[in-house]
């Protein structure tokens, strides 16, 4: 009797602690990570001229962020705050990575540092990579020789599949782990430089794909082969389903770096002429496809109820030769965000954020949290049940309680953004965006046979307003700096940095405490994130641990009470089974009746 009274007490226990439901069974993950696409590329956000239904459904069966930001609006420094938890000024002792790492760049995150693959791998998760990686291989410089390490395998990934820099730049090759297909030892990489003759042939494209650079290699003619720029994305969408069909038996995270929508705009044949803004939208309906493969090969697999699906991208839209075509047709990358790829401006770095995971994020929600892709570190490491002090030294806050919807209390109270530009480093502190300097930091093109158009020239042709700007050039008497109220100017249409004095010298403040914090020596003994974070004020501090910790909770459990002992009951007996229902987190649940002792107490 005793023992099954304990039973019963035991299942009670668990209902009320889903949190560490969470920690013992933890979900798989999918984090699907696309390039360069902006706040308006999506019907969840508001695109006509697109029809996105796969991963519009994501958004229907979950919830769609709204103030969510890659850590910087070039693809490499997104990619590193991604991965690593850490904003992307503080890589290589605080030097920082500002643009797209080079063809020979060698692997810019230190394999000693905590990364998301490491921290799920050590969880006992299955990890892969597919597609675009971008974040260099090998030490130093990287001359292409097999094999090329480290790299992915070296910082959290078992398994990694796809297009070495991005689709726009050689090699041209896709590498497989630390080799890449078609390897011939006999007929090597080699890398001749920028502009060089002799290389090895590979597709080019009519202009309006936009720019795809020249071949910089000999060699490898297989390899080169192999590589197709139109079949890249079946390629990516038919080795995700089978990667998930190999590990359907186990925990696994899987990071699907799409290359689409990147320039070249190289769409299979059978997407041309989809969409109503050319090859831009098309391109788009690619990658719908590409993730309704990925949806598709959880359901077939029985994978989705207990799948954490997770989609955004890595800055905003670029205003390239496509995109331009696209804005002509009526299609607005970014929405009416201001500015573009590259640039501080909230165009560049504000994008599509939606998470689904059936039976914890409640369908068809929406969250205006101020989120970074630096917390994924955190909030994956909190829903596998991990120590938080694995966290040192990382930016990284867990933003679970946002995706399951158990706060509205904010849970950032600042976030650092980077752009093309060190100078142009951004602070959102609450409603205000401080930036440090005029413009945009990022393109500056404005002319029509330039490929990569930003600034108040890309603000001209968009029909955007912005008090700094006349006639596409900034004007002479513009503040130095720049500060917006998004609260009441999410268009940034109003530089405000001379009405608010207070409110900018405590944000330049902030930031420069930021930078030094990244040179600063880290003391192996004290906690990193201390000198890495600059301290928050109290409010903050306790309106952040709340929202992160999971609920403390008291059993109280007597012998041999009977039920006439207690004082008075909550829930009453009846002649009839019944099932008695409570609150936790504002969520409802309800068990069974319990034996009459356990009956009569309080919950």
């Amino acid at each position: 009797m005793k023992r099954n009274l304990f039973t019963q007490f035991a299942v009670f226990l668990l209902l009320l602690t889903p949190s560490l439901v969470l920690a013992q069974q933890p979900p798989n993950i999918v984090l699907i990570y696309v390039d360069d696409l902006g706040y308006g590329d999506l019907g969840c956000y508001g695109a006509t001229k697109v029809q996105t239904p796969n991963i519009d459904s994501i958004a229907k069966q979950g919830r769609r962020f709204t103030d969510a930001h890659s850590s910087s609006a070039v693809c490499t420094p997104s990619r590193y705050g991604l991965l690593t938890g850490e904003y992307p000024f503080r890589a290589h002792g605080g030097k920082g990575v500002w643009g797209p790492s080079p063809i020979t760049s060698g692997l810019i995150i230190d394999t000693n540092t905590l990364t998301i693959g490491k921290a799920l791998q050590r969880k006992g998760y299955a990890t892969a990579c597919l597609g675009k990686w971008h974040l260099g291989f090998k030490k130093g410089k990287n001359d292409w020789q097999v094999p090329l390490r480290p790299g992915p395998q070296d910082v959290g990934f078992d398994y990694y599949f796809g297009v070495p820099v991005v689709n726009s730049a050689p090699p041209y090759v896709y590498v497989e782990n630390d080799s890449y297909l078609g390897y011939d030892p006999a007929d090597p990489l080699v890398y001749k430089g920028r502009g060089a003759k002799n290389v090895s042939p590979t597709p080019t494209f009519p202009p309006e794909a936009s720019t795809k650079s020249p071949n910089a290699f000999s060699g490898a003619l297989e390899a080169h082969k192999l590589y197709h720029d139109e079949k890249t994305g079946g390629l990516l969408a038919e080795k995700a389903a089978k990667w998930i069909a190999k590990n359907k038996d186990e925990s696994f995270f899987l990071f699907f770096s799409a290359p689409n929508i990147h320039h070249p705009f190289t769409p299979a044949p059978r997407f041309k002429g989809t969409s109503q803004c050319g090859l831009y939208g098309d391109f788009i309906h690619e990658l719908d496809w590409m993730v309704g493969e990925i949806l598709k090969s959880l359901e077939d697999n029985g994978l989705s109820e207990n799948t954490l699906v997770i989609f955004t991208s890595d800055n905003g839209g670029m205003l390239n030769r496509a995109g331009r075509d696209a804005m002509k047709a009526g299609h607005r990358m970014n929405g009416d965000l201001l500015g573009f790829k590259f640039g501080i401006w909230e165009g560049g770095h504000r994008v599509p954020f939606i998470a689904r995971w059936p039976g914890k994020i409640k369908a068809g929600t929406e969250s205006d949290q101020l989120i970074s892709q630096v917390d994924m570190l955190a909030t994956f490491a909190a829903l596998t049940g991990q120590d938080d002090g694995a966290l040192n030294g990382k930016d990284s806050i867990n933003i679970l309680p946002a995706l399951l919807g158990e706060t509205d209390e904010p849970l950032r109270t600042e976030l650092v953004i980077s752009a093309r530009s060190e100078k142009h480093l951004g602070l959102r502190m609450g409603k205000w965006m401080y930036i440090g300097a005029q413009g945009s930091g990022g393109f500056t093109g404005s002319k029509p046979n330039q490929h990569a158009w930003g600034g108040p020239g890309a603000v001209a042709f968009a029909g955007s307003v912005n008090s700094d700007i006349q006639n596409g050039r900034i004007k002479k008497d513009a503040p130095p700096a720049q500060l917006y109220d998004l609260e009441n100017d999410p268009f940034q249409t109003k530089n405000v940095y001379r009405e608010h004095p207070d409110v900018v010298k405590q944000m330049q403040g902030l930031l420069k405490r930021y930078r030094e914090s990244a040179r600063e020596p880290q003391d192996a003994v004290g906690d990193q994130r201390e000198l890495k974070r600059p301290k928050e004020d109290a409010t903050a501090k306790s309106s952040r641990a709340k929202a992160n910790r999971p609920p403390n909770f008291v059993v109280i459990f007597t012998d041999d009470q009977g039920y006439a002992t207690a004082a008075s009951g909550k829930w009453h007996l009846g002649d009839q089974p019944e099932f008695h229902p409570f609150h936790l987190n504002n969520k409802r649940y309800s068990f069974p009746p319990l034996p009459r002792t356990l009956r009569s107490w309080r919950c």
